[in-house]
């Protein structure tokens, strides 16, 4: 374990830091952000971990520009940095962050042997406009977001406050601590863009121990939270651009190739594509757009699409016969398609051995009120490529979750989650770095 406190650790720190895990969620709350696009977040992050000590790695320092997938068009990044600079960022920390490259990793070494653990938290938003209906609590407690279309409507405002409590815990009981601890500050989450661009670039290669999680996903009662979960699926991401031919409908559509056609086409067939009998499978086509007046034949169109599967291979089944449905639906109408691939996550298989651990380590939390040892789900999570680098490195890993009602579900425009939880998954964590280590 990486405590040498003995069990006199203030069991009020929680609750003395709960007013600032509130705030802190409600500001970012306030100012979302989307992938890549994460400056103003990125930022307050940074000045907060900076002023308790941590070495911080910021944009370019923290992940690998190559890897990411999906980077915003320049014109949205220029845009979102020129707000966030109006915002109060400052211009030495724009220079790093530039061209899309956010995120934090923060690094503390408590100088005294012992395991290297590593966390994760998300802070991206979603393009989804927030509702602003009375019985919405953000909006009739004052912290609706201030980004027309864009909103925290996943959590990742409260994972960030989250990743923020624990590392103030680390700062104050350094004394008590041994080892390193790595907290990843994780930029577009949303659509599997960003944790490969930070696993590229080395944190994970030397962690002993990995934690990540969700609050929600699941509705379980505040206090309860599950070890580790099971069902995530390996997924790609990708955008279909088909190009036609424009032409007058009434007086030359024999001149016209149409690429809503050709779109309209894939987007019914990709969902004829066969199930896996090695197991489950998912296809989604989740936006299109085409044309531009009823008399003119479109000459563009555009998709975007995601395919998941219960393992990389079943994904990538999945995948081909997309690919194989687009470029068909192509040759149906005569028109050209370019595939753009612009996220992907792998499946995750947390380590079971780690339950043991988490539950008894939460014994002693008076925040934690249950310990299931997984839960079920069926997303996707980019995480993955960080708890399979861990894991292949023979470290152990897994990803929790921590309960909440959800009047709404996840990427709804009125979602949202019981505030209490944010305190319980930071007792969990402290409790975890506490005596959570496995003793084989």
């Amino acid at each position: 374990m990486n405590w040498q406190g003995g069990d006199d650790m203030n069991d009020n720190f929680t609750e003395e830091i709960t007013p600032l895990l509130i705030e802190w969620r409600r500001t970012l709350h306030q100012n979302p952000e989307l992938g890549f696009m994460e400056y103003y977040t990125t930022y307050r992050i940074g000045k907060e971990l900076e002023k308790l000590g941590f070495i911080i790695h910021v944009g370019v320092d923290a992940l690998e520009s190559a890897s990411r997938m999906g980077v915003p068009d320049e014109p949205l990044l220029t845009e979102q940095e020129n707000k966030a600079l109006h915002w109060g960022v400052e211009e030495s920390w724009m220079e790093k962050m530039r061209g899309g490259n956010t995120g934090v990793v923060a690094i503390w070494d408590a100088e005294k042997n012992g395991e290297h653990i590593g966390f994760r938290f998300d802070i991206d938003a979603l393009p989804i406009k927030e509702t602003d209906a009375k019985d919405h609590f953000p909006s009739n407690h004052g912290f609706r977001s201030q980004e027309d279309g864009v909103m925290h409507a996943c959590g990742h405002d409260g994972h960030t406050a989250i990743g923020l409590g624990l590392a103030h815990f680390i700062a104050q009981y350094n004394d008590s601590l041994t080892g390193r601890y790595t907290l990843i500050f994780q930029p577009a989450e949303e659509g599997g863009r960003g944790a490969k661009a930070i696993t590229d670039k080395g944190w994970l290669d030397e962690v002993d121990q990995f934690y990540t999680g969700h609050i929600g996903i699941n509705p379980y009662p505040v206090g309860t939270i599950a070890a580790t979960t099971r069902g995530f699926l390996a997924s790609t991401k990708l955008n279909a651009h088909f190009k036609g031919v424009a032409s007058h409908a009434g007086m030359k559509p024999e001149e016209g190739k149409n690429a809503l056609l050709a779109a309209a086409t894939a987007a019914t067939q990709l969902y004829a594509i066969p199930r896996h009998s090695g197991g489950p499978t998912r296809i989604n086509v989740g936006k299109m757009s085409a044309g531009s007046g009823r008399n003119i034949i479109p000459e563009a169109s555009y998709l975007e699409i995601e395919t998941r599967g219960e393992t990389k291979e079943i994904n990538r089944y999945v995948l081909e016969e997309a690919k194989r449905t687009l470029h068909a639906a192509a040759m149906m109408h005569d028109v050209e398609v370019m595939i753009d691939f612009v996220g992907e996550t792998e499946e995750i298989e947390c380590d079971d051995s780690l339950i043991t651990t988490i539950t008894e380590a939460c014994q002693s939390s008076n925040y934690v009120t249950e310990v299931l040892p997984f839960a079920k789900v069926s997303g996707s999570e980019d995480a993955s490529f960080m708890t399979n680098t861990v894991q292949n490195n023979g470290g152990k890993a897994t990803y929790m979750l921590f309960g909440t009602e959800l009047p709404y579900g996840h990427h709804h425009p009125a979602f949202d989650y019981q505030e209490t939880v944010i305190s319980v998954a930071v007792d969990a964590y402290i409790h975890i770095l506490k005596g959570g280590m496995s003793h084989e």
